[in-house]
């Protein structure tokens, strides 16, 4: 490791983006959801244990392109 790079990390830290208290409670019920969504498919359904988890996947994936498309829109209004 080189001088500059230990300079470059004490000095000037890379200001990150503050992650609001809503956003972390909102994907840790999607992830609660998403867990509760495999065991009842799972479970009560008994669809089998891969098409429980591809159900959730498909699921999980979904939510993530719609967040994706929410945080685009809400950046290109800025």
């Amino acid at each position: 490791m080189s001088v500059d790079h230990e300079m470059a990390a004490e000095d000037d830290p890379v200001p990150g983006i503050a992650v609001t208290v809503v956003t972390v409670v909102g994907y840790g019920l999607a992830a609660v959801v998403l867990v509760a969504w495999f065991l009842y498919g799972w479970l009560v359904q008994r669809q089998g244990f891969v098409a429980s988890v591809g159900e959730s996947a498909g699921a999980g994936f979904a939510l993530l392109l719609a967040v994706s498309v929410v945080g685009t829109v809400r950046r290109s209004r800025r």
